[in-house]
């Protein structure tokens, strides 16, 4: 099958005497499959994220969407085809959860359109989707933080895209809507979307991701099957301490460690808090079913020829 969106040698900096933000990033996206892009704060993630959106362009490399170079795509088609939920996206007047999904129809309307009935009704399928139909009349700046990501999810999702991009999805949120947004991707998943999200936390990336992209300082550190990349090697180089990688119902769990080798106080350990055993991790209950591939990693000294 033929990938989403295929990466090649992307470089970028926001300005000529800057560190490359990217620096000869490569990897393939499968279509209709979940790949977390991880790494710590100052990675690259988020910067990665606006170069596949098209928003910027890098100095070298070329990015494709479904086999076309993105640049040679209109900003309406490209809309059309790829959504973005933004990290934050404060919210200060008074829109309707279902005004603000509708926002989400703005590339298929003209400049003085106003939203037809079709647009309407794939507002509500997108709230529908979402899990919040039932909120679609409440003001947007009254929505909790969960409530309100989800709303930014089905804004997104009123766009109808193909691919779906997510900068940081549950930071700053409790167990319950961590829940929440994790288990409206899995269906879109299931629905044959194309699901990439941003996270600094290799357990989030294990509790939902089917493959990885590893990065530091703008670097392919690994990328591949979340099996493959989440190894105790390929995180301690990426983030600079020591880890643990155990295996909890099929599942990559990463354990920080002191420097005198025990397990550090608040390590991230959602499957054993399931459990009720676990430290302070808002992942806890949200370990997906087992079910993975086995393609090997593919590392940055292997990177993708031109």
């Amino acid at each position: 099958m033929e990938p989403a969106l295929t990466v090649r040698d992307i470089t970028f900096r926001y300005t000529p005497n800057d560190r490359p933000a990217l620096d000869g990033v490569s990897t393939d996206v499968r279509a209709g499959a979940i790949t977390a892009v991880l790494g710590p704060n100052g990675s690259g993630k988020s910067t990665l994220l606006h170069v596949l959106l098209g928003l910027l362009q890098p100095e070298r490399g070329e990015v494709r969407l479904f086999g076309r170079p993105l640049g040679t795509r209109s900003r309406r088609e490209a809309s059309r085809l790829v959504g973005l939920v933004p990290q934050s996206e404060p919210v200060t007047f008074d829109l309707s959860v279902f005004e603000y999904a509708l926002l989400g129809r703005a590339p298929y309307l003209g400049l003085l359109e106003r939203p037809g009935a079709e647009d309407r009704a794939c507002a509500e399928r997108a709230l529908e989707t979402a899990g919040i139909a039932a909120l679609s009349r409440r003001a947007v700046p009254s929505l909790s933080g969960g409530e309100r990501q989800l709303a930014t999810v089905a804004r997104a999702l009123a766009q109808e895209p193909r691919v779906l991009l997510l900068d940081e999805p549950t930071s700053h949120l409790d167990l319950a809507n961590v829940r929440r947004i994790l288990g409206v991707l899995r269906s879109l998943r299931a629905d044959g979307r194309t699901i990439i999200l941003t996270t600094h936390d290799p357990n989030a990336a294990a509790a939902i991701a089917d493959d990885v992209l590893l990065l530091r300082q703008g670097h392919v550190m690994a990328t591949g099957p979340v099996e493959s990349v989440l190894q105790a090697d390929h995180l301690s180089a990426t983030y600079g301490v020591p880890v643990e990688v155990l295996t909890v119902r099929g599942r990559p769990l990463v354990l920080t460690h002191d420097l005198d080798g025990a397990p550090a106080h608040g390590a991230r350990n959602p499957a054993v808090e399931e459990d009720g055993h676990g430290t302070d991790n808002r992942l806890g209950r949200v370990v997906a079913s087992a079910g993975r591939g086995t393609r090997p990693p593919t590392h940055a000294g292997r990177r993708a020829r031109r």
